[in-house]
């Protein structure tokens, strides 16, 4: 038998290389043609793993709602307040002051 040289060494390993991975396509390809259905489903759970559903989005809604109500009866309690504040400094300043500049007190 003949000896291999350098040249003849790396051809062959990379012969051996290129027909592993050809092996290792093949065999993948005979398990996804298998296996097909299930990996569909379970890609197909775990995107719906992710997906927001119905009731996901009325709980949302309802939160909203609510924030959005305290928000409300937190600005109305806020605008009495003013508007209590308001007419209380024109009781005791602007209303006396106006009496007083027109001779009524």
């Amino acid at each position: 038998m003949e000896e291999l040289e350098f040249g003849d060494k790396f051809y062959i390993k990379y012969l051996y290389t290129c027909f592993n991975k050809l092996l290792l396509m093949s065999i993948a390809e005979k398990l996804i043609e298998e296996f097909e259905k299930d990996i569909r489903l379970v890609l197909i759970n775990a995107v719906i793993a992710e997906v927001a559903t119905k009731r996901d989005i009325n709980e949302l809604r309802n939160e909203f709602r609510n924030e959005i109500n305290q928000l409300r009866s937190e600005i109305h309690s806020n605008f009495k307040w003013t508007i209590g504040v308001i007419i209380t400094v024109w009781g005791t300043t602007i209303i006396p002051l106006l009496l007083k500049l027109s001779g009524m007190i």
